[in-house]
């Protein structure tokens, strides 16, 4: 296994300290002796397997060995110090911000889970690689999941859909974010995942016939363009077809668009030079253009989309992007970080632009953190990172035509505390186009909202009821903390 590990950093770091992993190997395996998991196998398979996830990302050599010595801290008699003297500072803090606290320090597995987040978050702001380590423990786990009870498995795949995937998702993680979906639908749903799976087998033969003719007639149209390309073929995951299933109200048979193309280019400027040859070429669906590359993302995501209906009478979505996008389609956050090692020795300039991304990237758990500081409640606390990492947004627009950005959910007052504190403390009603509506009303996208206010309008405990957003409840519970004080 260290071999294979070695040869696969190898191949992407070619000067990295392969000793240093070796030594990681070594001593993990040591301190994992005679430690086996619920499938019968060796831990330090658990351990090799997280290193290797992360050489999809290919990450640097600190990050690898962490991963190889990612439970050593939780699950053997290693302590920090050791560790340190072993491996120092910056791999020993890393394999810190992935162990869990102790569980004997709580009462209920609530507040443990909520401890262990909020510990874990702190990390993560110090450096972003704590959570991609600890997504790749997570969805090697989900892989081998099948070992442990029903009830276990159970409860593992609701905190995995429910806390890692949207966590994945929000830091642009789409390749894991798909597979733990489908991972997590196998087990809380088996029997609509098999029947999804068997009627999508069923039909996959002849969905990638049609996708090979309407990739030559793509290819035929943009040859003559005469720019870099290729295009890939890309299957839609069995958890996404089944949440069209369930928005569109369908059944699977009326879902046609079960694979996508993905065209991928050298330039910006070449994407929308193949958009045009698309839009000219091809019947397209009504409404189904979005460009992400003008209005990316929270996550940074960029790339065009568009769904065609083809020659066939096939409907393919086509997403358009370059080789730099794609990478961090694929790889989100982890992308940023990549691209920031590959500046290091080229000058500060490159490197704060890079930082600048990264802060982006970060921006949502500092919010979390800060609107959180003073949450007793370890509910309350989970609830806040869910919210912040619900990919579901809308846009709703102030009369000035400024454009605010909520969670899929908010009402009238999380809009109100989103325009500024104040006016949300005394906020009686949202206008939205044109017509008074309460504070509960939840909006939609494209609304557009004027908050009405007055001065002796003042937070109550209902209220709390109401707002969704962690930077709402926050200020809510501050005046009311402060008003009980008076």
């Amino acid at each position: 296994m260290i071999e294979e590990l070695k040869n696969l950093v190898k191949e992407y770091l070619p000067n990295a300290n392969l000793a240093l992993i070796e030594k990681a190997y070594n001593f993990a395996s040591n301190a994992h002796y005679c430690q086996t998991r619920a499938s019968g196998e060796p831990y330090i398979n658990h351990c090799f397997n997280t290193a290797k996830i992360l050489t999809e990302l290919k990450l640097d050599e600190a990050t690898i060995c962490a991963a190889l010595l990612h439970d050593v801290l939780e699950d053997t008699l290693v302590v920090r110090e050791e560790l340190k003297e072993e491996f120092g500072e910056e791999i020993t803090t890393l394999v810190e911000g992935v162990t869990k606290i102790n569980s004997y320090k709580f009462n209920d597995n609530i507040t443990e889970q909520a401890e262990n987040w909020r510990k874990m978050l702190l990390a993560v702001v110090k450096d972003t690689r704590v959570i991609i380590i600890k997504l790749a423990d997570r969805l090697h786990n989900m892989r081998t999941i099948k070992y442990l009870p029903p009830d276990k498995q159970k409860e593992i795949s609701i905190e995995t859909l429910t806390l890692y995937t949207p966590f994945a998702h929000r830091l642009g993680i789409y390749k894991w974010k798909s597979e733990l979906e489908d991972l997590i639908f196998e087990v809380l749903q088996p029997t609509k995942y098999h029947e999804i799976k068997s009627k999508w087998e069923a039909r996959s033969e002849s969905n990638l016939k049609n996708l090979e003719i309407v990739e030559k007639q793509i290819q035929e149209k943009i040859d003559p363009l005469n720019i870099e390309y290729r295009i890939l073929a890309r299957p839609k995951n069995l958890y996404g077809i089944y949440r069209k299933m369930q928005r569109q109200e369908k059944p699977f048979s009326a879902i046609q668009d079960l694979f996508g193309l993905r065209v991928i280019t050298d330039t910006k400027e070449h994407c929308y030079a193949i958009l045009s040859v698309v839009q000219s070429e091809f019947n397209i669906l009504e409404n189904s253009f979005t460009d992400y590359i003008a209005v990316p993302k929270a996550n940074m995501y960029q790339s065009l989309h568009i769904t065609i209906n083809s020659d066939q009478n096939v409907i393919v979505e086509i997403q358009i992007r370059t080789e730099e996008m794609h990478r961090r389609a694929e790889y989100g956050i982890a992308a940023h970080w990549r691209y920031k090692e590959a500046f290091n020795k080229n000058g500060a300039a490159n490197l704060k632009q890079t930082d600048i991304n990264m802060e982006h990237h970060l921006e949502f758990i500092k919010h979390i953190l800060e609107s959180q500081k003073d949450v007793k409640d370890s509910n309350e606390f989970l609830t806040a990172i869910k919210t912040e990492c619900n990919f579901d947004q809308i846009y709703v627009t102030t009369p000035k035509g400024d454009a605010i950005k909520l969670p899929e959910g908010a009402t009238a007052l999380d809009f109100a505390y989103a325009v500024h504190s104040d006016i949300g403390d005394r906020c009686m009603g949202v206008k939205v186009d044109g017509k008074i509506v309460p504070l509960d009303y939840k909006l939609k996208t494209g609304q557009r909202c004027e908050a009405l206010v007055r001065k002796n309008i003042r937070p109550t405990e209902n209220w709390l009821s109401i707002a969704i957003t962690a930077q709402a409840r926050s200020r809510i519970r501050k005046y009311l903390r402060e008003h009980k004080k008076k």
